[in-house]
Formats: C-alpha cells, sequence, structure tokens
C-alpha cells in the first residue's frame, strides 16, 4: 500500500522559517543524456549520463518576503520538506532537503475570487531524502 502524505500535516522551511499560505510545491530531479550511437545502427548501444540538477516551483497564497528576498538579492538557500502522514507514534515521516538553491522567477496570478497566488521557481543543486 502507497504512503500518502497529508499536505495539512506537512511543512516546507526556507532557512529554517516555515513558508505560510503555501499551496504547493513541486519539484523533479533532472539528469543530462546523451545516447551513444552505434556505428551503422540506429540502435543506441549506450548511454552516458552528465549533470544533475533539482527544478521546483513553490507557489503561495499573496507573497512569500523571505523568498522574494532571495530573489532580489540573488542569494541561496536551503529549502527543507517536511512530509508527514498521521500523528503521534504511528506517524509516517519523510523530509526531503534541497541544497543550495536560487528562486529563478516569479509570477503573480490573481483569480475571479480575489485570492492571489505567486508562484516561486527555483534551482537546487541536489535533493536528499530521509
Amino acid at each position: 500500500m502507497p504512503t500518502v502524505y497529508s499536505a495539512n500535516k506537512s511543512n516546507l522551511l526556507v532557512d529554517g522559517a516555515a513558508i505560510e499560505g503555501l499551496q504547493s510545491l513541486v519539484y523533479r530531479v533532472v539528469t543530462e543524456r546523451e545516447d551513444i550511437r552505434a556505428v551503422g545502427s540506429s540502435e543506441r548501444v549506450d548511454v552516458n549520463f552528465g549533470l544533475r540538477t533539482v527544478q521546483g516551483e513553490i507557489i503561495v497564497r499573496s507573497a512569500n518576503i523571505v523568498l522574494d528576498t532571495h530573489l532580489d538579492k540573488q542569494t541561496k538557500f536551503q529549502l527543507v520538506a517536511n512530509l508527514k502522514k498521521g500523528d503521534g507514534d504511528t506517524a509516517v515521516k519523510r523530509t526531503n532537503s534541497f541544497d543550495d538553491c536560487y528562486v529563478e522567477t516569479k509570477s503573480f496570478s490573481i483569480d475571479s475570487g480575489g485570492t492571489g497566488l505567486t508562484t516561486y521557481t527555483f534551482s537546487a543543486v541536489r535533493i536528499r531524502e530521509e
């Protein structure tokens, strides 16, 4: 059976401070890849792997002053996602730590309901899952 972490029991920290108004966190690990071709064939015979990075997106209600500051000053930070399922002694926990992050872009939207959302995209050197 899969472990389903609960968004309302989990949190996201930037340099140790919780992000308030967090709506979502999405990330992907990207590894450069080059196919090695066989001479005289249309098939690959091997793969050469290169740089691995992490790319992600954080969406918050309204805005986050800490992330805005990191974007303005182009400073690096650490991002920690504490994921949790359940309560008490039976709780299942997992920590994802993103190292040497930089905010790359910021976009803002507001819908007809009047709720503003800011989307921050970031990159990281690595993710450590514990």
